[in-house]
C-alpha cells in the first residue's frame, strides 16, 4: 500500500514538474518571438503571405458561420422579444450579442480550429522533416524566419475576422428579422445605431479579439515548434492546439468580460 502511494506521488510530482517546466518554456518562447519580431516585420512580405494563409483562407468558414449565427439570433430573439412587445428592438439584441460576445468568441474558436491547427501542423512538419534544423545549420534563425511571421499574421487576422463575423451576423439577423418575419426596417437599424456604443461595445469586442488572436497564435506556434518530430507527435500537437486554444479563449473571455463590466 505504501509503495503504491509512493509511486502515485512520484508520478503526480513528475507530471506537475513537467507541466510547470513546459509553461516556463512557453513563456521564454513567447519572449523570443517578441525579441525577433523586428526582423520578421522588416521582411513584411513574409507576414503578408501568412496573413493570406491564416486570414483570407479562413474567410469562407467565418462568413458562412457568422451568417447562420445571425439568422439563428434573429429567430430566437424575435420569439423572445415579441412576448414582451419589444420585437422592434431585434436589431439591438442581434448587434449587441454579436459585437460584445459571440463575434469575438465564436470567430476565435473557428480560427483556432482552422488556422491554429494548420499553423501547428505546418511548423511541426517542418521540424519533422528537419527543415528547421537545416535553417539553424545555415545560420538562419527559425523563430525570426518561420515562427514570428505566423504569430503576427494570426494576431493581425483575428480582429479582422471577428469584425467580418459580426457584420455578417448582423446581416443574417436583418434577413430573418426584416425580410422574413417583417420587423420594421427603420426601427431595426435606428435602434441598433442608438444603442450600440463605440467604446463600451465595439472597442471592447475589438480588445477581446486582439487578446484571443494573441493567445491562439502563441499556442499554435509553440505547439508546432515543440512537437515531437514524428507523425504521432505532430498529430498530438495539432490536437493540443485546438483543445488548449479553445479552453484558453473561453477562460480569457470570462476574465475580460468581468473586467469590462466592472470598469463600466
Amino acid at each position: 500500500m505504501l509503495e503504491r502511494l509512493k509511486a502515485m506521488l512520484i508520478h503526480l510530482g513528475g507530471n506537475v514538474t513537467r507541466r510547470i517546466w513546459r509553461l516556463g518554456f512557453a513563456a521564454r518562447f513567447f519572449m523570443a518571438i517578441l525579441l525577433h519580431s523586428g526582423t520578421a516585420l522588416r521582411r513584411f512580405h513574409l507576414t503578408i503571405r501568412e496573413i493570406y494563409f491564416t486570414g483570407v483562407l479562413s474567410l469562407i468558414i467565418i462568413l458562412v458561420s457568422g451568417l447562420f449565427v445571425g439568422m439563428v439570433l434573429g429567430l430566437q430573439g424575435y420569439d423572445t422579444l415579441q412576448r414582451y412587445g419589444s420585437s422592434e428592438a431585434l436589431g439591438v439584441l442581434v448587434a449587441l450579442s454579436l459585437v460584445r460576445e459571440l463575434g469575438p468568441v465564436v470567430a476565435a474558436l473557428l480560427f483556432a480550429s482552422r488556422a491554429g491547427s494548420a499553423i501547428t501542423a505546418e511548423i511541426g512538419l517542418m521540424k519533422a522533416t528537419e527543415q528547421i534544423s537545416a535553417m539553424e545549420m545555415m545560420a538562419v534563425n527559425p523563430i525570426a524566419r518561420v515562427v514570428a511571421p505566423r504569430y503576427w499574421a494570426g494576431v493581425i487576422s483575428m480582429p479582422l475576422l471577428a469584425a467580418l463575423f459580426s457584420a455578417m451576423g448582423i446581416f443574417g439577423g436583418y434577413l430573418v428579422g426584416v425580410q422574413l418575419i417583417g420587423v420594421d426596417e427603420g426601427s431595426f437599424w435606428s435602434q441598433m445605431q442608438a444603442s450600440v456604443d463605440f467604446r463600451e461595445d465595439i472597442l471592447n469586442g475589438f480588445i477581446k479579439s486582439c487578446v484571443f488572436g494573441t493567445i491562439i497564435s502563441w499556442i499554435a506556434v509553440f505547439e508546432g515548434y515543440d512537437a515531437e518530430p514524428t507523425a504521432e507527435g505532430v498529430s498530438g500537437a495539432t490536437t493540443r492546439t485546438v483543445v488548449t486554444s479553445s479552453l484558453a479563449v473561453l477562460a480569457a473571455d470570462f476574465i475580460l468580460t468581468a473586467l469590462m463590466f466592472r470598469g463600466a
